[in-house]
This record gives C-alpha cells, structure tokens and sequence, in this order.
C-alpha cells in the first residue's frame, strides 16, 4: 500500500507545472535578455539609426542632387570640388527646360500611353487573375506556373522576338505597340490572384445565389473590396510606363510621338547640364505624384493574400 507522505509528494510533484519549452521565434543571434540589457538597447538602437539614415540617405541625396543641380550654372556643375549648396539659387533652368525639351508634348505622350497601358493592364490582368482564382479552369495551376515562369527570362531575351510581331503587325510609331505588349504581366497576374483568393467564399456564394453570373460577381463584389491590390497595380503599370527606355525607343522612334524618358535621352546632348537636371526633375514629378496617391495601398495590397483569416 501507498503511504500517505508518498500520496501528498505526488501530489505535489503533479501539481508542479512543466518548464514551458522555449518559443521560437526567440532563438535568434541575440537572446531577448540580452537585448533587454542597458547595452542591448543601446546596440539596437545605434544600429537600427544607423541604417534607417543609411538607407534614407542613398534614396534622397540622388533626388537633392538632381533638384539642385537644376539651381546652378553649368559652371558651377562643372565645378571640382562640387558644391553642396547653389550659390546663387534660380529657376531659370527649369524653364529652359521646358522649352528645350518640348516638355509639354513629352509628358502628353506619355500620360497617353500610360493611361491606355493602364486600362489594357487592368482588363486583361484583373479577367485572368479572377478565372485562375475564382472560374478554376482545366489545367489552371499549370498556365499559372507558366505566366510565372515568364518572369525568370530577362526582357532582353524576348525583345528582338516581340520587335519583329510588332514589325509584322505594322505597329511601329502607334500607341498599340507599347499597349499590347504591357498588357499581360505575370507578376501583376499572379498579386491579384492572391488577393482573389483571400476573399471569403461566403460572398462570392450569396451573391451567386441572389442569381449573379461570374461577370456580375466580379464587377459588383470582387472589384470592390479589391481596391487596395488593384492601386498596387496601377502604381507598378504607370510607374513603368514612365520609366520605360528600350521599348519606346524602338517603337516610338518619330518625334512626334516620343516619350518622356526617349524625349529627353535624345536631346541631352544638346542643352546645358543644368537644363537636364531640370528636365530630369519635371519628368519625376509625375510618378512621384502617383505614388503619393496610391502609397497608402501599397502594404495593404501586398499583404493582404498572403494571410487567411
């Protein structure tokens, strides 16, 4: 038989509670009570000011370089060593610029190609992203893998092949050979899709049962809580479209139908350096503006697919 001295210690040795094991998500280089320590935080902080003003400074010091370079003279640009600050701050390059670069029609160009790049984009993009997510079609996974499979053959690769269908079809100098081809992206494919996929069923289901067909499901339900994906989007098409070199180039090759970035490339040569700078400034003024209108969608459609709740 069992004492009582023996019944009261198992009791108690029950009653313990097991050492928790340790999270992991805390096995890391630096243990939290490390971290914790005067030191610790003084370490971290250091490091984390460190490189928040690391990184901050190689983004901006380009654009204040750019923007008051605009404010010299070309002597003073040429200037060894250069100066931080203008000496005598203008303006006056910035509306040579304009003038030099027939800026007006440049940004026209291309605010038109961007915009109808655009809605290409979303049309074909959105429809694909929503029958890949929602429609489920034979062999579904496998055109996905291949849209995504698209993204690891450099661009280089592809644009003689994609120059001569432009040729062939007779789209040189037409908006239509800059549109047709920025119509089909498989990343902006494959962001939607995600987002798609993380909206619950249920509303997809009443509103089928209430008799919505696909088309009125995607423009009444979809489409409306999609709009933090869809400015993800519409920020990379139009940023692109800004920034685009080598396609222009090639496609747009008249004057007249030149855009921002073609535009300027050309005619860098024949104006003064503080008039490019200044050109240069005018023509990211427009994708920076995009970007401050969209920016707050920015982490929300990122993120949005990537957790199911």
């Amino acid at each position: 038989m069992i004492s009582v001295g023996a019944r009261a210690s198992a009791g108690r040795r029950a009653g313990r509670r097991a050492p928790k094991p340790i999270d992991s998500q805390f096995r890391t280089i630096i243990s939290p009570l490390q971290l914790n320590s005067r030191w610790g935080r003084r370490i971290y902080w250091a490091v984390l000011i460190t490189a928040v003003v690391g990184f901050t400074l190689i983004f901006v010091i380009p654009l204040y370089w750019m923007i008051t370079g605009a404010m010299k003279t070309g002597e003073e640009i040429a200037q060894m060593p250069p100066t931080l600050f203008p000496a005598d701050p203008t303006l006056d390059a910035y509306v040579e610029a304009w003038d030099l670069f027939d800026l007006g029609t440049l940004l026209a160009n291309t605010a038109y190609y961007s915009l109808g790049g655009w809605l290409f984009c979303m049309a074909v993009d959105v429809s694909a992203a929503y029958a890949l997510s929602r429609l489920r079609p034979m062999f579904g996974g496998v055109i996905l893998g291949a849209m995504l499979a698209t993204l690891m053959i450099p661009a280089m690769v592809v644009l003689i092949p994609l120059y001569v269908t432009v040729v062939d079809l007779g789209l040189l100098n037409n908006p239509w050979g800059l549109w047709f081809p920025a119509a089909a992206n498989g990343f902006n494919i494959f962001l939607l899709k995600r987002f798609f996929d993380s909206i619950p069923r249920e509303l997809i289901e009443a509103a089928q049962i209430d008799g919505a067909g696909p088309m009125r499901v995607l423009w009444s339900v979809v489409l409306p809580i999609s709009r933090p994906i869809l400015g993800v989007v519409s920020i990379f098409t139009i940023v692109t479209s800004f920034k685009d070199f080598v396609w222009p180039l090639l496609v747009m090759s008249d004057s007249e139908n030149m855009t921002l970035s073609v535009g300027l490339s050309q005619t860098a040569g024949m104006v003064p350096q503080n008039a490019i700078m200044g050109g240069l400034v005018v023509a990211s003024i427009p994708t920076i503006i995009v970007f401050f209108i969209f920016q707050r969608h920015i982490m929300a459609g990122l993120t949005a697919g990537s957790i199911k709740g």
